[in-house]
């Protein structure tokens, strides 16, 4: 079975989202045989790559609100992370266009290495702050999630890659995906959102059993 995951590398549900099913699947009787495509989505095409801002001013002056109340959002975030074991550090973390990420990501998945990449990303956004739209960043990541150095130093170095990206967010709009992440099962169940473990095991085992009803012969 199938399970098409749309996300965004900067988005911290997207980790969670990403944890919560993780810990769903653990739990699925069929894990062995769930195939997990990861699709592009930018939630903020415009963002200006800025290692000099502070995340909390940038979201702050985005939403027209004041600093505190920024650091108590990102602090709900903070908390509702740890619930699933991640340990996400704000103070840290740099303003960056995903674009290229999401580039490498499309890289990654032309190797079946999507999902390794996804990790090390999220990883890199999250907890150690680093810029998801440095060079040396990406390629540092890259090669740690196996991908060839030559691949994607090419990558960078060019516009490859980009009708990819394009695509994912083509079918994202197509199909009315309006934020992420968003699930998709076997192309039969949807699920939007970081919702509970429970949630992603009960799609999967629906999905998984409205697909072998459609094997089974005719009576």
């Amino acid at each position: 079975m199938k399970v098409d995951i749309w996300s965004d590398v900067r988005c911290p549900f997207c980790y969670i989202g990403k944890r919560k099913f993780e810990m769903a699947l653990e739990k699925f009787a069929h894990k062995d045989e769930i195939e997990v495509e990861w699709h592009s989505f930018e939630l903020d095409p415009g963002t200006v790559t800025d290692p000099a801002a502070n995340v909390y001013d940038h979201l702050a002056e985005k939403k027209g609100q004041t600093r505190e109340w920024a650091v108590q959002m990102h602090d709900h975030v903070v908390k509702t992370a740890a619930e699933v074991g991640l340990h996400f550090n704000f103070d840290q973390s740099v303003i960056a266009n995903s674009f290229n990420a999401h580039r490498l990501i499309q890289l990654a998945k032309s190797e079946g290495l999507d999902n390794q990449l996804e990790e090390l990303l999220f990883i890199a956004h999250f907890i150690d702050g680093k810029n998801i739209d440095d060079q040396a960043t990406l390629l540092e990541i890259g090669i740690a999630a196996g991908l060839n150095s030559v691949a994607v130093e090419n990558l960078l170095n060019s516009a490859e890659f980009t009708n990819e990206v394009r695509a994912d967010q083509q079918i994202a709009q197509q199909i009315g995906i309006s934020g992420v992440p968003f699930f998709i099962f076997d192309q039969k169940l949807a699920v939007s959102g970081a919702q509970a473990p429970e949630t992603f095991l009960g799609a999967m085992e629906q999905a998984w059993s409205k697909s072998a009803a459609e094997v089974l012969p005719a009576r």
